[in-house]
This record gives structure tokens, sequence and C-alpha cells, in this order.
């Protein structure tokens, strides 16, 4: 059973970071920012990764395909499927109210080490990147941590 993090009392900047940007965080802002307008929450989300020039070097397009066929299936048209993978700024970070690193094992390490004043902001899934787990059982477990997100924040949001 996920452990449910403490969220802020307003919760309306959620950032998703990966490694690249491109395939786990995205899908995971995508489909946030789309749940979110449909329930006119007024809340939106961004995403980062920590190291998302080797993603813009190293990958075809600006979003893996995979990602943006999930989004897809799920009736999410992708608004931001143009642009190229961003790298994690620490002002990202300063300024999210919620910020989610998709899978502890890979990203605790490297923030810390980074942003060690910052840590205490983040959060840790455990969705695995591709090179672990085939996409669908990643994005459908993605998808469940999402909405469960989304979920807690309009409680939060009408407390």
């Amino acid at each position: 059973m996920p452990t449910h993090e403490p969220l802020p009392t307003t919760p309306d900047r959620v950032l998703f970071v990966c490694t690249g940007n491109y395939y786990r965080s995205r899908f995971a802002e995508e489909l946030f920012n789309a749940l979110a307008e449909r329930l006119g929450l007024g809340l939106s989300a961004g995403s980062r990764g920590l190291d998302a020039a080797d993603a813009r070097r190293r990958l075809p397009g600006p979003i893996a395909t995979v990602a943006l066929d999930g989004l897809r299936a799920l009736g999410v048209r992708p608004r931001a499927a143009r642009r190229p993978p961003r790298d994690l700024r620490r002002e990202d970070l300063v300024h999210a109210h919620v910020v989610v690193a998709l899978r502890e094992s890979e990203h605790r390490g490297p923030l810390e080490a980074r942003h060690p004043d910052l840590a205490h902001k983040v959060v840790y899934w455990d969705v695995p990147d591709v090179d672990v787990q085939a996409a669908g059982p990643a994005l459908a477990h993605l998808e469940e941590r999402v909405r469960g997100l989304v979920d807690r924040l309009v409680v939060a949001l009408a407390g």
C-alpha cells in the first residue's frame, strides 16, 4: 500500500521529476494537468529531469512515443509534447509546492546531493524506467499514483 505524503495548504504548483524528462515525468505532468483542468481545480504541474541534457542528445524527439500513446489512450491531448526535455533547476524546486520524484532508488541520491536544503520537499514514488519495467505496467502504475495525488489535492483544497 503506498504511503501518503503530507500536502501543503496551497498545493497549486506540482513538479514531477525523473531522469531525462522524456517519459515518466512528462506523462505525469500531462495527465495531472488534464485531470486538474477537467475538475476545474486551478492547479498545474510541470516536469523536469535530473539529466535532461543527455535525453536531448540521445533520444528521438521531445517526448517518448510510449508516453504519448499512453496519454492518448486515456483521452489526454498532450499540450507540451513539442517542448524538449528540461533540466531541473534550483528555482523549480523552490517554487513548487508538491515535488514528486518518480523513483526513489534513482533520484534520491542526486536530488539530495544537488539540493540538500530542498530535499525535504521531495516525495518519492516507485515507478521504474522502461529499462526495468515495460511501459504498459509502469504507465498504469503512474496513472494510479497521479489520480491518487489529484484526489488528495481535491480533499486538501476543500478542507
